[in-house]
């Protein structure tokens, strides 16, 4: 419990001089081929704000979680990934994302899981 509290005493510390982001989990982006990415691949960059949406009532997946970058549909949380973030979307949690890595092959990547990753960020 004193570790806990030590530890939150340094984030509280530390956020007055910096700003401080607690990763909550890091993702490939899924449903590429049914959303934008590709197209807006030239417009991206590591660091890009996005914004994730949650679809509660997606016939195909109850937790479903979109990724947007400036209101254009990426894609979606993994499925395998999905339902802490839904939770959390669900009850308000200030969660928020950022592309944090994209392949060097541009969107032709013959492996949809490598293209683009992103982190779920508590804010």
């Amino acid at each position: 419990m004193r570790s806990a509290l030590s530890l939150l005493l340094l984030l509280s510390a530390v956020a007055g001089a910096q700003e401080v982001r607690l990763v909550v989990q890091s993702s490939p982006l899924a449903g590429w081929r049914y959303a934008q990415a590709a197209e807006l691949w030239p417009h991206l960059a590591v660091g890009s704000a996005l914004d994730l949406v949650r679809e509660a009532d997606n016939p195909h997946d109850a937790n479903a979680v979109r990724v947007q970058w400036r209101g254009l549909k990426l894609g979606y949380v993994p499925r395998r990934q999905n339902a802490a973030v839904a939770w959390g979307l669900d009850r308000g949690a200030p969660l928020r994302a950022r592309i944090s890595r994209m392949s060097s092959h541009r969107p032709e990547h013959p492996n949809p899981a490598r293209r683009l990753e992103f982190e779920v960020f508590l804010d």
